[in-house]
């Protein structure tokens, strides 16, 4: 019998997850959070750490094409599952049509919420949710912008989502 793996305790666990588009296998504490996961332990910074109590949005991530707020998700429950983080977003260097729509539409003053909006703005086109202004503020109202980009952030998902219905 070999000894037991001193890394390994009753409160760590070994989780594989596809971070954008690579399969990882990490030990975690089963209290850690998917986004001190990412950030702490695979230093994926892009994805913020706000309020830490799932009210500002700054963390979204998208777990199995879902977003989701990266502090109220532990690490443990992306176990076998798909996470990408606005680092997985752009493929060889070139930025998604919202990346670009946030740029072209200046929605991004002092950027610390943009990832968060950007992975948000990307489900809500995914999900549909862009018939309207007032339909894009209510689907983008998990995310917090402390610069007031609002109207900016707004026009860069219309028209990321007009572009996206093109064929």
């Amino acid at each position: 019998m070999s000894p037991p793996d001193p890394s390994i305790s009753k409160w760590t666990r070994n989780i594989t997850v596809v971070l954008n588009g690579e399969r990882r296998s990490v030990t975690v504490d089963v209290r850690t959070t998917l986004l001190d996961l990412l950030r702490e332990q695979l230093h994926l910074t892009g994805t913020k750490k706000g309020c830490n109590q799932g009210e500002c949005g700054a963390c979204t991530v998208h777990l199995d094409g879902r977003r989701v707020n990266g502090c109220l998700v532990l690490a443990v429950q992306a176990d076998g599952r798909e996470v990408t983080t606005i680092e997985g977003l752009a493929r060889d260097g070139e930025l998604t049509t919202v990346q670009r729509a946030f740029i072209d539409h200046d929605g991004l003053q002092c950027g610390f919420c943009t990832p968060g909006q950007v992975m948000s703005a990307t489900a809500c086109i995914a999900e549909g949710h862009t018939r309207g202004e007032a339909e894009i503020r209510e689907w983008m109202s998990g995310n917090l912008c402390r610069c007031a980009c609002y109207p900016q952030i707004v026009e860069a998902v219309r028209a990321a989502a007009r572009k996206a219905e093109v064929p």
